[in-house]
């Protein structure tokens, strides 16, 4: 762990000291919602020791708070995370050749972490700010869910603390950056008219995996259209 740190400088280790207090700030608002949501105290905890996954912790916390269905709450969770598997193998030099590194960093594996760890162009960097990253989001994570969770017993309603806003604003970060990709915003566009239209009508958790369907028309759109060739050219 000492090796990490001094591979690291001073303006990387402060970007990554932020976002972690930034990720801690989020656990809080997540571990207060859980419980105010009639989560046991115990709930919230447990998800973030096991999937420390903080947009499908929303996510399955929202469905199931909202009347969903929670198998449909945990399907729409591993969709959101179906991410990770390009992740892992644009960084997976990074782990190490021991099954137990291996496994660890699988699980340190988030939004940021990757992002540090693709930042880096030096392969010493990238361990090391991949490592960093995901250590300290895990722990900064972890304690404000459990701050959070404890505040949530207290909290009647979080919507006067806007607390309730944390999970839509959440999801609306991760969706933003990607929304500078032309090819993107098609797909985007459908799925979100596909829930609003859905919504009214169906339980809550399923307009989400509804839209989905924005998923198949960009892979449609992106099929490359065979040319014809004329007749008698070669």
């Amino acid at each position: 762990m000492r090796s990490i740190w001094r591979t690291l400088d001073r303006d990387l280790t402060r970007d990554i000291a932020l976002v972690c207090l930034a990720d801690g700030l989020v656990g809080v608002s997540y571990g207060a919602i859980a419980v105010s949501s009639g989560f046991p105290l115990w709930a919230p905890m447990l998800l973030s020791l096991v999937v420390f996954a903080g947009a499908s912790q929303f996510m399955l916390v929202g469905i199931i708070a909202g009347g969903g269905n929670p198998f449909a709450a945990v399907v729409a969770g591993l969709l959101v995370n179906t991410r990770h598997l390009p992740f892992g193998f644009a960084i997976g030099d990074v782990f190490g050749s021991k099954w137990a590194a291996r496994i660890a960093g699988s699980h340190l594996m988030i939004d940021e972490s990757v992002a540090f760890a693709l930042a880096q162009r030096d392969p010493g960097r990238r361990r090391a700010a991949y490592w960093a990253c995901g250590a300290g989001l895990f722990v900064c994570w972890n304690a404000g869910v459990v701050l959070g969770a404890f505040a949530g017993n207290a909290i009647s309603d979080t919507a006067v603390f806007g607390l309730d806003a944390a999970f839509p604003a959440v999801l609306l970060a991760l969706v933003l950056p990607a929304l500078r990709d032309r090819a993107t915003r098609l797909p985007v566009a459908v799925g979100v008219v596909v829930a609003l239209v859905a919504t009214p009508f169906l339980p809550a958790g399923l307009p989400v995996l509804l839209a989905l369907a924005g998923v198949l028309v960009g892979v449609a759109a992106k099929e490359p259209k065979t040319k014809k060739t004329p007749e008698g050219a070669h």
